[in-house]
């Protein structure tokens, strides 16, 4: 994945990656001319509209999980993510509120992809 992937919480919020603006990510490694998103990028959550029992418990992070070290595809040491890397979103009080959902775009064919 890079910066400009779409990244989203289940409850409809938006990720932003450090990636995305050109701070995160490892410098000079592009993919369609995006910085790589890598583990150590930090996802924020913005727009979540989850509720429970009334009250307002939105998705304010997304935490990567990357797979074995020894085939983690790495950039400087620090493993990139993949559309396979598993995820979890979390509200501010580290609650888990389900896998994030990430757009894709591959070659000519756009599809939404659910985690």
């Amino acid at each position: 994945m890079h910066g400009g992937t779409l990244i989203g919480c289940p409850h409809g919020g938006r990720a932003l990656s450090a990636a995305a603006g050109g701070a995160g990510g490892a410098d000079g490694v592009r993919i369609d001319g995006a910085p790589v998103a890598s583990t150590a990028d930090p996802f924020t959550v913005v727009g979540c509209a989850h509720v429970v029992a009334g009250r307002p418990q939105p998705c304010t992070s997304v935490r990567w999980m990357p797979g074995a070290a020894a085939d983690a595809v790495r950039v400087d040491g620090v493993p990139v993510l993949l559309d396979t890397t598993a995820a979890i979103c979390f509200s501010a009080g580290l609650v888990p509120q389900g896998p994030p959902v990430v757009a894709f775009v591959d070659q000519g064919r756009q599809g939404v992809g659910s985690r």
